[in-house]
């Protein structure tokens, strides 16, 4: 995949967005298997939720942001969103066992 500054024009740059979205959304995928197996260590609904977990977690995640020159509050949003989500799943998952 070319560097930004080495494309040559906007559908090399698209080209190479799509890879790079494809591959979050792969990372993403991962990251949900992850939390299908954390299910099996977790012995209740609270311990599901984690919120002092989820809490630590954005922070982080805010905090890798700023580092990466990226807005803080963008990412924590997405984290928040998707982590709401995986935490929606994890619930079913475990609440089927």
């Amino acid at each position: 995949m070319k560097e930004p500054n080495d494309c040559s024009n906007i559908q090399e740059i698209r080209i190479c967005i799509d890879t790079i979205d494809r591959q979050i959304i792969s990372d993403f995928r991962k990251r949900f298997e992850y939390v299908k197996a954390a299910a099996k260590f977790k012995t209740d609904e609270t311990s599901v939720k984690a919120s002092e977990r989820f809490n630590t977690m954005l922070q982080q995640r805010r905090q890798w942001a700023e580092e990466a020159g990226l807005s803080p509050d963008v990412i924590e949003k997405i984290y928040q969103d998707l982590v709401s989500y995986f935490i929606d799943e994890e619930l079913k998952h475990w609440l089927s066992k």
